[in-house]
């Protein structure tokens, strides 16, 4: 073998290495992950996680109640209409054959009604503009937000009404974290769908905070879940709210 044909071996080797490399980037970018979940909820060090309604501690035998009793706070503070602020987030995830995929959005708007009083008179309701999705790459992107998927054409929204709130305790203490259930109708597509939010809530410096999960799947609002060649993806999606609400002043 010559020198100049040598020369031209090593060089298509480099070149197609180059371009294997920027393909596999490519790729890697639209078919992976590129959105990491923040929540509004630190998972453990500043905030204090309360035992479930009615449980006791079992180191001091306190009650939910009786552990809000230092630095409570009172429905004077919280009862009222707290709204969705720009630093909330709701994000969608899809687990596919290669990782889970994550999609965010912070085009939420809303607002919820505490009334620690009388429970069953909390209400809340959140709307997302589903034009504003964004898992890092712009042409997934638009693939979700056509026809056979979200279809924001025709239906740019997707809303929550609760029908009921459940497992909060009457009286709050700042910084703890108190598990609930959050119960309503997700509409998406046009369609209603009955969903249940696992969530938590935290009161930290005049801010209501709330995080909550619930699972539906593709078909709970008429879409398939997507399959190729290269990629497969699991029927479930999972939801999550990550929102900071502030209290509505009053006129």
């Amino acid at each position: 073998m010559n020198k100049k044909t040598r020369n031209w071996i090593i060089t298509g080797a480099a070149a197609l290495i180059i371009v294997g490399a920027g393909g596999y980037t490519i790729m890697n970018n639209y078919l992976g992950n590129n959105v990491e979940i923040e929540q509004v909820i630190p998972a453990s060090g500043s905030a204090t996680e309360a035992p479930a309604a009615g449980s006791t501690n079992g180191e001091t035998g306190s009650s939910n109640t009786e552990a809000a009793a230092d630095g409570a706070v009172t429905g004077e503070e919280l009862n009222g209409l707290w709204n969705i602020t720009d630093a909330s987030k709701v994000y969608f995830s899809v687990t596919t054959s290669r990782e889970t995929v994550n999609f965010e959005n912070s085009a939420v708007s809303g607002n919820w009604t505490i009334n620690l009083d009388e429970q069953g008179s909390m209400k809340g309701e959140g709307t997302l503009d589903l034009t504003k999705i964004n898992s890092g790459n712009s042409q997934r992107d638009g693939h979700v937000k056509e026809a056979e998927f979200f279809n924001t054409a025709e239906f740019p929204q997707a809303k929550f009404t609760t029908a009921s709130i459940e497992g909060l305790p009457s009286e709050w203490a700042e910084g703890t974290v108190y598990d609930f259930t959050m119960n309503g109708t997700l509409n998406v597509r046009g369609t209603d769908k009955e969903a249940v939010f696992a969530g938590k809530a935290l009161y930290d410096n005049n801010q209501v905070k709330l995080s909550a999960t619930t699972t539906v799947t593709f078909e709970d609002f008429g879409m398939s879940n997507p399959h190729s060649v290269v990629l497969s993806t699991e029927n479930d999606i999972a939801v999550q709210l990550e929102l900071v609400l502030e209290n509505q002043p009053i006129a």
